[in-house]
């Protein structure tokens, strides 16, 4: 960036490459839509940067950058313009965000595809994207959501205590084994597990619990 000083007003600052296709020179008079360009140019740049910094941190989808832009008080025609080139230039692509972020899901949190949709949904990616992410995303890891929910269920098993496995797996009724039970099922359901999927991490957390009592 160059900061402009002018007879009257406050500085502009304007990139650099601006300037220098501007054909302008120290001294010059700036007729007014010269001016508004020039401030057009700056406020891009600026945006840009906002934008790129943002990015740099971890991938984010195109809506998510648009809130923290619109947040800072940059209009929204300009900000759709920035977002544009982005785009164009492949800094900004929901797709392979929703993919990327399916695939971090499915090897470090595991959640049901209902789930997935949703979290892609509230991160402003559309439905058929985040529902396409979520498929492309299995099939990537090889697996599915019935084996994704077995994992889930097992990895829940790992991080208990030994009298919630004692009494998950009692073989009588009580009603330490309902809530053991009901706290599994919640934590399952969360997760955005349901149906066949469901039942089958509830037996997968079943038997991870039995073993870890068996090998203590």
């Amino acid at each position: 960036m160059i900061r402009i000083h002018l007879t009257r007003g406050d500085p502009l600052e304007i990139p650099l490459v601006t300037w220098l296709q501007s054909g302008l020179h120290v001294g010059d008079p700036i007729p007014s839509n010269r001016m508004r360009e020039l401030e057009k140019a700056g406020r891009h740049w600026r945006i840009r940067e906002t934008a790129l910094a943002k990015l740099a941190r971890r991938p984010h989808s195109r809506s998510e950058v648009a809130r923290h832009l619109l947040k800072k008080g940059h209009p929204a025609g300009e900000v759709d313009a920035v977002l544009d080139e982005l785009e164009e230039r492949g800094f900004l692509d929901d797709a392979a965000f929703a993919e990327s972020f399916v695939r971090d899901r499915i090897r470090h949190r595991p959640k049901g595809t209902r789930a997935l949709v949703q979290e892609l949904r509230r991160k402003g990616v559309g439905s058929e994207t985040a529902s396409r992410a979520v498929e492309v995303g299995l099939e990537a890891e090889e697996t599915d959501e019935f084996t994704v929910a077995t994992r889930a269920g097992s990895q829940w098993a790992r991080t208990q205590g030994r009298a919630t496995l004692e009494a998950l797996t009692a073989g009588s009724f009580s009603e330490e084994r309902q809530k053991a039970r009901r706290r599994l099922y919640g934590y399952l359901a969360r997760r955005g597990f349901g149906g066949p999927a469901l039942s089958a991490a509830m037996d997968a957390a079943l038997r991870e619990a039995g073993h870890r009592l068996g090998g203590s």
